[in-house]
């Protein structure tokens, strides 16, 4: 091999890795991979992956320990960013079940209903196409405080999936909207934390209620 061709070889590798640095969240990729490479999950058991309502839920893994829960949780992501990271994030698990929150960043970006439930079906598909056997659940989109402009657009886009995973065989919708409001349908801020954004721990008690009666026991 010619030096000019190795030296073209190592420049097209540096710039693939650069470009790969610059992806979101990719160092909280590169440190999920490296915590795997000390001690791998085993494999089918139940992925959690979402924003950062998965990401910041601290307990979760032990919560769910004897589903063998993973949780993979990251940054402030989106539905389209789950799907771009479906392989270091999900697949590498081989799972049994795949537990999903994530549109509410997509819809607080701009997304409309439409759009939010096209990237849910995108991001499902490719799930079922790898994962025939697995289990896909979708948790509901909390109506947010602080986010409250973009209500109609959340309970739009969470109507728009629950009816299309109506029709899916081996998955399930979690409706977690509903019971984190009062009798009268108005949100509860104690629920949050103070940027009415993120949960304390009441509203993960909440979840954890909702969520329990769908995972999947090996």
């Amino acid at each position: 091999m010619s030096k000019n061709i190795k030296s073209l070889i190592v420049m097209v590798l540096i710039s693939m890795s650069a470009v790969a640095q610059n992806k979101p969240f990719w160092n909280e990729i590169k440190e999920f991979e490296k915590s795997d490479s000390i001690s791998m999950p085993r494999s089918n058991g139940i992925v959690f992956i979402g924003s950062s309502s998965v990401r910041m839920w601290s307990d979760l893994e032990q919560t769910f320990k004897r589903y063998d829960a993973i949780n993979r949780g990251f940054g402030g992501s989106e539905l389209t960013n789950a799907n771009d990271y479906i392989k270091e994030l999900v697949l590498v698990y081989k799972p049994r079940q795949v537990v999903i929150y994530s549109g509410e960043n997509d819809v607080a970006s701009g997304a409309t209903s439409d759009k939010t439930y096209d990237r849910f079906v995108t991001f499902f598909t490719n799930l079922r196409k790898n994962l025939p056997k697995a289990n896909i659940t979708f948790i509901s989109m909390k109506l947010s405080p602080s986010r409250a402009k973009f209500s109609k657009v959340i309970l739009t886009a969470n109507a728009k999936i629950k009816e299309f995973i109506s029709g899916e065989k081996n998955a399930g919708y979690i409706d977690i909207t509903s019971k984190m409001l009062d009798s009268t349908g108005a949100n509860r801020p104690e629920l949050f934390q103070p940027d009415m954004l993120h949960m304390k721990p009441a509203g993960y008690a909440i979840w954890t209620k909702e969520i329990t009666p769908y995972l999947k026991k090996k």
